[in-house]
């Protein structure tokens, strides 16, 4: 099995097919070559872990008075670098067993000798695959391993290998216990001799390791992990720095959320509501979520699997030993555990919404401005929440001021004894759905109507279907209430009728159907949905995201009662003929289009209309 290589140093072979293990890891377990040093700065910090639990039941340790830390030294000019730490280190025959045989991991090992012994580690070992160390081969041809075991009388080894299929062990000089690892990066890899690069993955991945990390006798982890700290003993301070530094948005956030269960999933989290909104929310909504842990070191920034994606704007940590991990660690598997971690705290983020809404209706207010919209994405998303999402919704309305929303609840509390449906009208803005026709009965005789004017409510808002047994319905498609009322009729007269008919041959395929209407008051026409037709403004958004998209004819209703209308009855009367009545009807009906944002070719419009000025102002 070995050979002599010099006069000290042992040749062995891996246990297993190295070449094809090390394809495997430097093409397809890892996503990013920056990794390898999170993965060896784990491994370090598990041996201090270890070294950490021994000291508790054996004071006779090689190094006493050495710190629990982790360096790094990096030398650019030379390509080099070089991490050490000063946990327990390794015997020859650990170094055999855990460097020499491919998946062979000695914390895993470490963790069942615990299991057995019915002992608790003080401290969170991460490295269960016996792979991680092997990722250096992404970044280096070489690697040499010094390592000396934390007894007394522990002897030092070095082990060196280029991953080809055999290492070589032979002794060596260390003196202070621990494991120091160097190696000399590729040419394409030279940027992590860099001190900045090395800084930057320390950040982004080992920042909240529990052991000081040192990169040229610099400390670089400088941030608490508030998430394992009580609750108690975090001060707004803290908590504001962390917010700070977890998410680079400089404005105290709207509120947090500490969690820290146990039991059959065991997960920690801090999770923060932010104050503001960012300008591209709906845009990038992947690169806007929590980033996931396990035991202090970061899996993946901005998991999409922690929280559902309606709730992406909430911002922190979550952590947990249990989540099952491929062997690169980078994603997690599909698995019962992270769906329980995510239902946890789906509730614990609407519990603290709906106690918002009840106790302190400003700070909801402000968190409704801000990311109120998303909030109905989750409607037909999460079924098992969506009787308490509807509950959260806010609205504007007629009867509100600009900057005022109400809930659902508060308006059924507020309905008419005789009204049966919740109204609703959509639109671009507040100014336009105030002005269309379709609510002008409902306005008038002091119904309320709410106002849809986010493309997240017109799109989502109609499909809630009812609440409290009150249909949402379009006011254009609401039954009138029946109450008494001097514009309504229960016949057309002849006049009407044949006026009716023109309007029908003048605009032709144009349209469903043309008929009196009742909730009309000052405007002369109207148009509505048909049968099947479906919102206006949602129809028109559908036809941008689609241009093949071919709205559905709507129905043109008429006021009988406008004088505009009164005048083409009698005109019709006279003369059915009467070029004016099918010009004024083009126009009324191109007006009624540009009132739903539906006319497309304005030309004839703005001509007609010149034309009935020019008549009207003439001596």
């Amino acid at each position: 099995m070995d050979t002599q290589q010099g006069q000290n140093a042992e040749q062995f072979t891996y246990k297993a097919e190295m070449q094809q293990l090390l394809h495997l890891i430097i093409h397809s377990l890892y996503t990013h070559p920056e990794v390898f040093l999170r993965e060896l700065i784990s491994n370090s910090s598990d041996a201090l872990n270890k070294m950490r639990f021994r000291t508790l039941t054996n004071s006779e340790i090689c190094s006493p008075e050495a710190e629990l830390a982790i360096r790094i030294t990096t030398d650019k000019d030379n390509k080099r670098l070089i991490i050490e730490d000063t946990g327990c280190g390794m015997s020859r025959e650990e170094l055999i067993e855990n460097l020499g045989t491919v998946a062979k991991s000695g914390t895993l090992e470490f963790l069942q000798s615990i299991r057995d012994n019915q002992q608790s580690a003080q401290g969170d070992l991460i490295g269960q695959f016996g792979v991680g160390f092997y990722s250096v081969f992404m970044v280096t041809d070489e690697v040499t391993v010094e390592t000396r075991n934390a007894d007394i009388d522990g002897k030092a080894w070095k082990w060196s290998s280029s991953g080809t299929g055999t290492y070589s062990i032979e002794p060596s000089d260390k003196e202070v216990r621990g494991t120091t690892i160097s190696f000399t990066l590729r040419d394409d890899h030279k940027e992590f001799a860099e001190d900045y690069r090395i800084k930057s993955i320390i950040k982004k991945y080992s920042n909240y390791v529990d052991f000081p990390i040192y990169l040229n006798d610099e400390k670089v982890n400088s941030i608490t992990a508030l998430w394992h700290k009580k609750t108690a003993d975090i001060t707004e301070e803290e908590l504001e720095e962390f917010y700070k530094f977890a998410t680079n948005d400089f404005d105290k956030p709207l509120g947090h959320i500490h969690l820290s269960l146990e039991g059959a999933v065991e997960f920690k989290a801090l999770l923060f509501i932010p104050s503001v909104a960012p300008m591209n929310m709906f845009r990038d909504l992947d690169e806007r979520s929590a980033h996931l842990y396990a035991n202090k070191v970061l899996i993946q920034q901005h998991c999409k699997d922690v929280l559902p994606e309606y709730l992406r704007f909430v911002r922190g940590v979550v952590d947990t030993p249990d989540l099952p991990l491929n062997v690169s660690r980078e994603v997690t598997q599909n698995s019962p555990i992270m769906a329980k971690i995510r239902s946890v705290i789906t509730g614990k983020v609407l519990s603290l919404l709906e106690d918002w809404a009840e106790n302190d209706p400003q700070k909801y207010a402000t968190f409704y401005k801000n990311f109120g919209m998303m909030l109905l994405l989750g409607i037909n998303n999460d079924y098992a929440n969506r009787e308490r999402l509807i509950k959260l919704l806010r609205f504007s309305s007629t009867v509100t001021d600009g900057d005022t929303r109400l809930s659902l609840a508060d308006y059924v509390g507020r309905m008419k004894t005789d009204q049966k449906e919740i109204y609703y009208v959509s639109g671009d803005n507040r100014a336009q759905v105030l002005g269309n026709p379709s609510i002008e009965y409902f306005v008038k005789n002091g119904y309320e109507v709410l106002l849809f004017t986010d493309p997240v409510e017109v799109f989502t808002a109609p499909y809630i279907g009812e609440f409290e047994g009150k249909r949402l319905v379009a006011a254009d498609k609401a039954e009138l209430p029946d109450t008494p009322s001097q514009e309504q009729t229960s016949e057309q007269s002849e006049s009407t009728n044949s006026l009716i008919e023109l309007f029908k041959s003048n605009l032709g395929d144009a349209i469903e159907d043309v008929r009196t209407s009742q909730r009309l008051v000052s405007s002369a026409v109207a148009l509505v949905a048909g049968k099947q037709g479906l919102d206006p403004h949602m129809e028109k958004m559908m036809k941008m995201m689609d241009k093949d998209f071919t709205p559905t004819k709507k129905v043109l209703e008429i006021n009988p009662n406008h004088q505009l209308i009164s005048n083409l009855t009698a005109l019709a009367q006279q003369n059915p003929n009467d070029t004016r009545i099918s010009d004024a009807i083009k126009q009324l009906y191109d007006a009624a289009l540009l009132m739903d944002g539906a006319l497309t070719n304005p030309t004839d419009f703005i001509n007609r209309m010149t034309n009935f000025m020019t008549k009207a102002t003439q001596a």
